[in-house]
């Protein structure tokens, strides 16, 4: 497991990417890779941020799929650790997040008013 714990992604990693060109910084959310924790996520966004750039953190490691207390804990440690964009996987269902997974998210991020009113909108307006 060479890629595993939180060598995956180091703030020299970041640093380069940023050199690089790259105006967004994808991080594994806290909790969905084995040593990803809140507080080592934390470290790296403010360096993101510090460097003036924004950070998303993703649910791609099969995650979006579990119960949605889990999601809610992934949603919340996300929003704790400062991401600008939150990114939920596609390995639900047929190749999607479970809806109510997406749901509980958005719930969790931003309650229950703002998620409504979002899912209400038109991209026509």
């Amino acid at each position: 497991m060479a890629e595993a714990g939180e060598k995956i992604i180091t703030l020299a990693d970041i640093k380069l990417f940023i050199d690089s060109g790259a105006d967004i910084i994808l991080l594994p959310a806290p909790g969905t890779v084995p040593g990803i924790t809140m507080e080592y996520i934390r470290e790296l966004i403010a360096y993101v941020h510090q460097r003036q750039k924004l950070a998303l953190t993703a649910i791609g490691t099969s995650q979006e799929g579990a119960d949605t207390d889990t999601i809610k804990q992934i949603a919340l440690m996300c929003k704790m650790a400062g991401a600008d964009i939150h990114h939920i996987g596609d390995a639900g269902y047929l190749g999607m997040a479970l809806p109510e997974n997406i749901f509980a998210y958005s719930v969790a991020i931003r309650g229950i008013r703002h998620t409504y009113r979002r899912m209400a909108m038109s991209i026509n307006r």
